[in-house]
């Protein structure tokens, strides 16, 4: 075993300075923990060699360049084509880990056809690379063969591995993911529970995979709108990671992202704020200066200043995450269409609609090249061009995208979706402009009913929905039914929004200007 030691102590020298005593007492052969724990460790990390196992180690750690050199010296000393198909595949796992996709592929490519010329058609080897290029796929947005990649994969370890194989799970998590980024959420939370069911009887309690399949489910149930259920579950994951891993691992900051978003959709700004930050901060330290995480980052906390009115602090980190999405991904990658849209919607906040009508278009151009015709981000992107065209008063090409938006989102969405609230009530406010006020309320009431039932009763949304049928009264002459909304918004507005939040400014006034006009 070499020379092992275990910590005993570990005491500041001075508190003046940053030097501390270790107290360790050297292992002894026949010490039963540390031989438990190394054959753990070989079986976490598979190779035929100390120096193969050294390299998944890098990997492990974040240590990708190191780990690269290490597997480039072992391709080139190697004349044995197994060994070649393995370290292609490695190269490629690094590449895929730094965000280099294409470059990934090209590796995995390299040793799938070693692999397909020397093995058997159902080895599981062919598998573990089908997973691999598929992964590599679904980063770039190219789902549909993604999908075909992985089923190949599935199909593989279903007939070779015994049913609670840690590959089988594996093969359901990838699936799942297709199924998520294609907006499929039913089909996505069936494969990751089979996964989940496969890694809770498999792993430690606290093994970081366990935490994975955890944070997978809540994202499902987060983008169904089952914050309570998504929240449940992320913080089943963020236990494990907080537990187990170094304070700069990337799962670590997988899993502050994921608390911070359904925060963020809970309306609870400074708490997701928070938990982005800290997430940013470990992707700086470990990622390099284009890697789509990174952007990702900026995102998600311009995200939460565009929800807090902070327009120009908005504007600035989603420039930032464009200006990397540029760099990083191709032409049609959706998650370039989406930094468009969210450039958009804050020149849209800012009242700059042509500029916002030229980032949302770039961004429809995009999604209808990339994804298939009902997936909700067409859906936003619709949304988005409807909401100009709402703003600038041309209300019957604002309904067209509206009605555009919703039947996608009937097709892809449970009925009491917050997005289904977010159209019907775009809808509504259509109507309530062109004068046909029981259609608008009928909308107004659709929305206001999803609101109440999967928001929590101080939610910025549900404010919103008491705002707008309270207009709607207000233009019908029922003036005590409109004043009783306006005082329930304005209850909420108080609340839940910080002192200088716009919408915190206006509610008062208009709700006051409402009530002289009533008496």
């Amino acid at each position: 075993m070499n020379t092992v030691f275990r910590i005993d102590k570990i005491t500041k020298i001075d508190q003046n300075s940053e030097l501390y005593q270790v107290d360790l007492t050297l292992t002894s052969d026949d010490d039963q923990q540390l031989r438990t724990l190394t054959d753990r460790i070989r079986e976490e990390t598979p190779g035929e060699t100390g120096w193969e196992r050294l390299g998944q180690l890098l990997v492990k750690i974040g240590q990708f360049d190191r780990a690269e050199e290490l597997y480039k010296v072992l391709l080139e000393q190697t004349s044995d084509e197994s060994e070649k198909a393995i370290y292609n595949n490695n190269l490629g796992a690094i590449k895929f880990h730094q965000g280099y996709y294409e470059m990934a592929i090209e590796y995995y490519e390299k040793a799938l056809e070693i692999e397909q010329k020397t093995l058997p058609p159902n080895h599981p080897s062919l598998a573990t690379s089908y997973n691999n290029i598929a992964s590599a796929y679904d980063n770039m947005g190219e789902y549909s063969k993604a999908l075909s990649f992985y089923e190949k994969a599935l199909e593989i370890d279903q007939k070779t591995l015994p049913p609670n194989h840690p590959s089988l799970a594996t093969s359901y998590n990838n699936i799942a993911s297709v199924y998520g980024n294609m907006g499929e959420y039913l089909k996505a939370l069936s494969f990751y529970e089979k996964a989940l069911e496969i890694d809770q009887k498999t792993l430690l309690p606290n093994h970081p995979d366990l935490a994975i399949s955890y944070n997978n489910i809540a994202s499902v149930y987060d983008n169904m709108g089952e914050y309570a259920k998504a929240l449940s579950f992320y913080e089943k994951a963020f236990e494990i990671c907080q537990k187990t891993l170094p304070p700069n691992h990337p799962l670590l900051a997988t899993s502050y992202n994921n608390v911070a978003s359904v925060c963020k959709n809970m309306g609870e700004y400074p708490k997701a704020l928070s938990f982005y930050e800290k997430a940013f901060k470990i992707c700086q330290k470990t990622l390099p200066p284009n890697h789509p995480h990174l952007a990702t980052s900026y995102n998600n906390i311009a995200s939460v200043y565009k929800n807090m009115g902070e327009y120009s602090k908005a504007l600035s980190f989603y420039d930032k995450a464009l200006e990397i999405f540029e760099k990083a991904l191709p032409s049609d990658h959706p998650d370039l269409a989406t930094s468009y849209n969210n450039i958009g919607l804050v020149y849209h906040k800012m009242e700059e609609c042509s500029k916002a009508l030229s980032f949302y278009d770039k961004a429809l151009e995009v999604f209808e090249k990339a994804l298939p015709p009902d997936h909700p981000d067409l859906a936003t992107s619709y949304n988005n061009i409807g909401l100009v065209y709402y703003n600038i008063g041309d209300y019957s090409k604002a309904l067209s995208f509206y009605e555009k938006t919703l039947e996608i989102k009937r097709k892809a969405l449970p009925p009491n979706h917050p997005d289904l609230a977010t159209s019907y009530n775009n809808i509504g406010l259509v109507y309530y402009n062109m004068g046909e006020y029981p259609k608008a309320l009928s909308f107004y009431e659709k929305d206001h009913e999803i609101c109440q039932k999967t928001l929590p009763s101080n939610h910025p949304s549900l404010a919103t929905s008491y705002i707008n049928i309270g207009f709607v009264y207000a233009n019908m002459k029922q003036y005590s039914k409109a004043l009783s909304y306006f005082e329930r918004a304005l209850d909420i507005k108080q609340c839940s929004l910080p002192p200088n939040h716009p919408k915190k400014r206006n509610i008062p006034k208009d709700a006051a200007r409402k009530a002289l006009q009533f008496t």
